[in-house]
């Protein structure tokens, strides 16, 4: 049987509708959103504030940056941190109003993974990060006010990439655990990003003490070669999403392979009866009414899960990447710039003349 064809965006807001999906779409943002975000340019590396109003989007303030940013974390008081990209050494805190910075080199056998979360009470930071002696998935804790490193934990696996701090009881998983995506790639410094010896991958998800790092638990996929690497809160279920990225020898499996798994406390579940986007979830967010929208870049598209890792639909959307959602609204970046979820399938985003690659992740302030 072959896959359901690609819905165009017009077809979507109509099925939509049908389901009972329209009004968490329908309205308009009552005031301009302001996106946090990560690109590159023909010639640098920025972050910066993207305003979106409806469909007119402009960059409002930005800041280079030595290598590519990746995870970006909206803070209590306005400001923004931002982790470089993996393997990377540097992490940032940016105040965009008054400009102000305040950088931090990690050590030289350390890596910085990409991510960056903080405590219900600000006070502490937790970053993933790689020993580069033996590839060792580590989690820096951090004085949040200096960024300066206090202890270290295993994460119990390779590649960390993104936490959470779980927000509510799940199974028997306390409120305030961390959770963290073990990606499961061998990285050492003579490989940088190359990925070699795949047949030693190790992807896992994992559940962590926030008071010392003690394993709560820990969960793997049937298929060891799909990495476990961005995570989503559905409030709606009370579960956890993840994107997944395929690196499978074999071409055509990894073409097909699942882009969503499904964390309910108790079992890891890929996606169910997806068809192919070619094995790769650039960044995944939780949809207002329930469920996840994971973009998939390299087959222009978002695809739709349920909770419960059933696939639902795919969207068209060239070179979708950052996602974000906040107060019943969702947008996707694109080639064409910024689609804002709420102003309709068929909005699109007014052409500029600086072209933006927008990295996997977005934030909204």
């Amino acid at each position: 049987m072959s896959p359901p064809a690609l819905l165009s965006r017009r077809q979507w807001l109509l099925a939509a509708a049908a389901m009972g999906l329209a009004p968490a779409w329908a309205a308009t943002p009552a005031r301009p959103t302001r996106l946090l975000s990560a690109w590159q340019t023909s010639d640098e590396h920025r972050i910066g504030v993207i305003g979106v109003d409806g469909a007119r989007w402009s960059v409002q303030r930005s800041l280079a940056v030595p290598t590519r940013a990746h995870g970006l974390l909206l803070e209590a008081g306005g400001s923004v941190l931002a982790a470089a990209r993996r393997p990377g050494d540097w992490l940032l805190r940016w105040h965009p109003v008054s400009g102000r910075t305040q950088w931090h080199w990690i050590e030289d056998d350390r890596r910085f993974n990409g991510h960056a979360i903080a405590s219900a009470d600000g006070q502490t930071l937790w970053t993933t990060e790689t020993n580069l002696d033996n590839a060792q998935g580590r989690l820096g804790v951090r004085d949040a006010k200096t960024l300066e490193k206090t202890a270290e934990w295993a994460t119990h696996g390779m590649d960390p990439h993104e936490l959470i701090v779980l927000p509510q009881r799940v199974g028997e998983i306390p409120a305030g655990s961390l959770i963290v995506a073990n990606g499961g790639i061998p990285t050492l410094p003579e490989t940088g990003r190359s990925k070699r010896q795949l047949d030693r991958m190790d992807a896992s998800l994992v559940a962590l003490d926030p008071r010392d790092g003690r394993l709560l638990g820990q969960w793997r996929l049937e298929d060891p070669f799909l990495s476990i690497r961005h995570l989503a809160w559905d409030p709606a279920s009370s579960t956890v999403g993840i994107a997944l990225q395929a690196e499978h020898p074999d071409a055509d499996a990894k073409q097909r392979a699942p882009v969503f798994a499904a964390w309910n406390g108790q079992r890891l579940q890929a996606s169910v009866a997806q068809p192919a986007v070619q094995g790769y979830g650039g960044d995944i967010c939780a949809l207002p009414q329930g469920g996840f929208v994971v973009s998939c870049p390299r087959a222009n598209s978002l695809a739709l899960f349920g909770a419960d890792a059933r696939w639902s639909q795919n969207v068209a959307h060239r070179e979708a990447y950052a996602l974000a959602t906040a107060q019943g609204h969702w947008w996707a970046s694109g080639a064409d710039g910024v689609w804002c979820a709420p102003e309709g399938i068929d909005a699109k985003a007014t052409a500029r003349t600086e072209q933006l690659q927008i990295d996997n992740h977005w934030a909204v302030m």
